[in-house]
């Protein structure tokens, strides 16, 4: 009788270590940019000019309505602000570079306001990217019987230094490079939608 010998290990993975395998390759990510988590960690209003007139937080602007009446004339009455916004990261992520990002404004009463932030920016855990957006609109270039609210609104941002409830913010993150790899805008990282609450929480909307 001849002797018998164990049959040669095949050179293709069974079934079983496959799916292993499978399960291992799609989990390792899972710890790096594609488990990537934007967070908001911070959204004020800073330097709030109504046409020539520039009113910072804190300060009394019940006179609003007053003052601004010789500008109505011109057939313009443009708002200037800043969003004042801290970008981070959950802590255990890796620090990535992002490649800017889209963004879009939406407040009670007024027109969707949109921008792009073009600049890259440095997100690492536990530190927050402090980041600053314009913000731009006419309260002239709408309805006249908004006007008053649109002018109440203005006020509130500039006495209160924070988007007024209801507002909604939307962020699309660009670019993510990061552990030697890169991520295009849309691959894993969608839109990031916040509300702002009745007391100027943020509610993360899916």
């Amino acid at each position: 009788m001849g002797e018998t010998h164990a049959p040669c290990p095949s050179p293709w993975p069974q079934p079983d270590s496959a799916a292993a395998l499978l399960t291992g390759c799609l989990a390792l990510p899972q710890t790096g940019l594609f488990a990537f988590r934007l967070a908001v960690t911070s959204l004020g209003v800073e330097e709030v000019r109504i046409g020539p007139y520039s009113v910072n937080a804190g300060l009394d602007t019940s006179d609003l309505t007053r003052l601004l009446a010789s500008s109505l004339g011109a057939g313009s009455l443009p708002v200037q602000a800043t969003l004042a916004m801290g970008l981070g990261l959950p802590a255990g992520m890796p620090a990535v570079e992002m490649s800017g990002f889209r963004w879009t404004l939406d407040m009670p009463g007024v027109d969707p306001v949109q921008g792009q932030y073009q600049q890259d920016v440095t997100l690492t855990p536990g530190d927050d990217a402090n980041l600053r957006l314009p913000v731009a609109f006419d309260i002239l270039a709408t309805d006249t019987q908004r006007m008053t609210p649109m002018i109440e609104l203005v006020s509130q941002l500039a006495s209160q230094g924070e988007l007024p409830p209801g507002s909604e913010l939307a962020i699309t993150p660009g670019d993510l490079r990061g552990l030697g790899m890169t991520l295009p805008s849309g691959l894993l990282t969608p839109t990031i939608r916040l509300n702002v609450g009745a007391d100027g929480q943020l509610i993360p909307q899916r």
